[in-house]
């Protein structure tokens, strides 16, 4: 049986009374829609919901599912002991879930659990589903750090457990949107926060999951968003369903942004294979990225890419551009994957006789020894995006008025310590948090003395 309806809730500690002692009438209208939207579940009769949680246990490469028979929770953190749940978990869904993400390549299972207490984000929808229904069992999904797609692909493995075991299964989201809605929220206020709450509730809306897989990472990141793969999980148990949406309520009134939307599952269709059409898109997308790199960029990439096959460094291949052979400079090499950071090593004045060598040397330590990340493997090098920088000599600046972080690079000093930045970053848009990632990366304090320096940089694409 296949997944009969999908629901996103928010899972704010101050939208109960018990937590919020008044304040909760602030988002009087988020309240009223949960008891809605669990109205809405209880008359569908799931024998099992399946939760996804931003605060289950949560793993850079594997998606934890839940083990036992059952647990518990209650919200004293919050100062609410009184605020608790039990729930059984459905052990077959469990398991079939696990053993299909298996088959699939998927990372995922029980293994790894540190605290199988109900967390917040599981209690709250709890709150008000267990008032208007007891008649399921529940399988509870932590998130991942893996890719949107990996994520939508889990969703349809849901959905196919449920299918096998015949399961009448509902989806239960839980997720808040953006925590930077104003100055005085958790995390202050970013102008990319409105936006991205504004775009993802008009995708909610409108049943537009392409977009929860599509939205720029360095964009959610700058919102600060907690619910979106929680979405995708949901979106992927819905692939090739005809949804019919209905959007509840959204408000934000504590800086961060609260939705509850309900998706009645009418049908299948074809053309919402979301998933698939992602997939192709990214590949037609790297694709044409690969069809315009500039030499700097084909020489980064050739040299990482035989690295990691034959583990042997190439000769500089003929036809290379004038610049690269007869000119010295300290060169940067940065990787991408799915839009987010996988290494970037460089160096800050030349080592080597030309900037083809630079771009050698740095592919390779970029792609293997960069210390944030594990080596790149084979099967990644076909969704790589590499950038080169080629940094001008640093001089040296007597104060920060003489930076620009879209223009100039800065490098901090202070003895034997540097931390270098690479100007013209997401999200790095004041000269203070520029120079503060610097002394970050090169272990300063902002009590020590130190120096500054900035350089320029061409960045090849």
């Amino acid at each position: 049986m296949p997944v009969q309806g999908a629901f996103i809730f928010p899972h704010p500690p101050i939208l109960l009374p018990e937590v919020g002692r008044g304040e909760e009438r602030k988002i009087a209208a988020t309240a009223a829609a949960c008891a809605q939207a669990a109205g809405r579940i209880a008359a569908l009769k799931p024998d099992t919901v399946v939760i996804t949680s931003p605060h289950s246990a949560v793993y850079a490469d594997y998606f934890h599912i839940s083990p036992g028979a059952s647990a518990s929770g209650h919200l004293g953190r919050f100062g609410a002991p009184s605020v608790r749940a039990e729930i059984t978990y459905d052990t077959e869904m469990v398991e079939a879930v696990s053993r299909l993400a298996g088959e699939r390549g998927i990372p995922a299972g029980t293994l790894g659990e540190k605290d199988s207490s109900l967390d917040h984000a599981t209690l709250i929808p709890l709150y008000f589903l267990q008032k208007e229904y007891s008649g399921c069992r529940y399988v509870r999904i932590g998130l991942s750090g893996l890719d949107p797609l990996a994520h939508y692909k889990l969703g349809e493995c849901i959905a196919a457990a449920a299918d096998r075991l015949g399961r009448n299964c509902v989806m239960l989201a839980s997720g808040d949107l953006s925590h930077k809605l104003k100055e005085e929220g958790p995390y202050g206020f970013d102008a990319d926060g409105p936006l991205f709450d504004e775009e993802i509730t008009q995708a909610m809306k409108s049943g537009d999951f392409l977009r929860f897989l599509s939205f720029d990472e360095d964009f959610c990141d700058a919102a600060a968003e907690c619910g979106r793969r929680s979405f995708i999980i949901m979106a992927g148990a819905l692939d090739g369903k005809a949804v019919e949406p209905e959007f509840l309520s959204y408000e934000g009134p504590f800086g961060v942004g609260y939705a509850v939307c309900c998706y009645r599952v009418a049908g299948d269709d074809e053309n919402r294979r979301f998933g698939e059409l992602f997939e192709r898109g990214r590949r037609e997308k790297l694709a044409a990225v690969k069809e315009k790199e500039s030499a700097y960029v084909r020489l980064a990439r050739l040299t990482l890419e035989t690295y990691v096959k034959t583990r042997r460094i190439i000769r500089l291949p003929a036809g290379l551009p004038a610049e690269m052979l007869t000119r010295r400079a300290g060169v940067f090499v940065s990787l991408k994957k799915h839009g987010r950071l996988r290494g970037c090593i460089g160096t800050i004045e030349p080592t080597k006789p030309c900037i083809a060598d630079e771009i050698v040397e740095n592919a390779v330590s970029a792609g293997t020894r960069d210390p944030r990340f594990d080596a790149v493997e084979e099967d990644e090098l076909p969704e790589l995006v590499y950038s080169v920088d080629v940094l001008s000599p640093p001089e040296p600046v007597g104060s920060v008025d003489e930076l620009d972080p879209k223009r100039y690079g800065v490098i901090v000093s202070c003895g034997r310590r540097r931390g270098l930045l690479l100007p013209n970053l997401e999200g790095v848009d004041t000269v203070e948090r520029q120079v503060s990632i610097a002394m970050q990366k090169g272990g300063i304090d902002p009590k020590e003395p130190y120096t500054l320096q900035r350089f320029e940089v061409v960045r090849h694409t």
